[in-house]
């Protein structure tokens, strides 16, 4: 029977040629046990992916348009410095807007890692100077150079730095969310092919009677890639609800800043999981297809 055939034998079914795989025991148990932790792990595979993307990309897009100047210099010079750099940079094709920050601003960006009372009159922190683009942006060479010459201690950060490492690892971490799916789906194919030979091997009486009576082995395997298909698909959906109620639990970025907060899926993001199933299910008829044909073929 081709392939074809087993999808039209798995629609239409077969009660005569169901009655030939158990409906019970430990192979039932190990699909359906197997297929639902395997989805369980995909769907928290996916929630990682998706997260950590969304994460990174969240980061790139905020940096994406905007820069930072520091200026270093003596007490004296700082303010000369710092007005010299805000006349520059309203002179500067590609700036939207540009401010000094105060002392309470850089004592809000400083707090988190050294609290709230750090005395910066006593300390050599630089001035810094928050840009924000436009969307074309500005050259950021001819700006250097322009500092250079105009106010030597500042230094221009147009956070590429910051930003090509989180663009890359948003590629990264997307590929290694498909390819933990492509490992879980292969692992589950390994434990669907073993439970199926295994279902076999033990009702090898019945597959000798049904050949002896004129069964051929197309129809015996169809009704056991018919089983073992529908009981991935079971076990497979059941993990994915099952999966998705513990994402759904777990807490949100609007909880707490916490870096590994926000482990969920947004929007459309939530429909992808409900490819799991039937991704389990195909990897289930194609495994249990092959592991039937080769095992009947011993069995002769």
């Amino acid at each position: 029977m081709s392939i074809r055939g087993n999808l039209l034998a798995l629609v239409r079914g077969d009660g005569q040629a169901d009655r030939v795989v158990p409906r019970s025991g430990q192979s039932a148990r190990l699909t359906l046990a197997t297929s639902a932790a395997m989805a369980f792990l995909a769907v928290f595979a996916m929630a990682l992916s998706t997260a950590s993307g969304r994460l990174a990309d969240r980061w790139s897009d905020a940096l994406a348009q905007s820069s930072t100047i520091r200026i270093s210099a003596p007490a004296a010079e700082v303010e000369a410095q710092t007005w010299a750099v805000l006349t520059l940079l309203e002179q500067t094709p590609g700036v939207q807007s540009a401010r000094a920050l105060s002392d309470e601003d850089q004592q809000a960006l400083l707090a988190p890692w050294f609290g709230p009372d750090l005395p910066l009159d006593d300390l050599p922190i630089p001035r810094l100077v928050e840009i924000v683009e436009t969307p074309e942006g500005y050259d950021s060479d001819g700006l250097r150079q322009r500092l250079a010459a105009e106010a030597p201690g500042a230094v221009l950060d147009d956070h590429d730095r910051w930003r090509r490492p989180l663009a890359e690892a948003a590629g990264r971490l997307r590929l290694l969310g498909g390819l933990a799916l492509v490992l879980i789906l292969g692992a589950t194919a390994a434990m669907v092919t073993l439970a199926a030979q295994s279902a076999l091997s033990a009702n090898e009486q019945v597959v000798r009677v049904m050949r002896l009576v004129g069964a051929r082995d197309s129809y015996i395997a169809s009704a056991f890639v018919r089983r073992f298909t529908i009981r991935t698909l079971t076990g497979a959906g059941v993990g994915t609800l099952l999966g998705l109620l513990a994402v759904a639990m777990l807490p949100s970025a609007r909880d707490t800043a916490a870096l590994l907060t926000g482990l969920s899926f947004s929007g459309a993001s939530w429909f992808w999981p409900l490819i799991i199933p039937p991704l389990a299910a195909a990897t289930a008829f194609v495994a249990t297809r092959v592991a039937a044909f080769r095992t009947l073929k011993g069995l002769k």
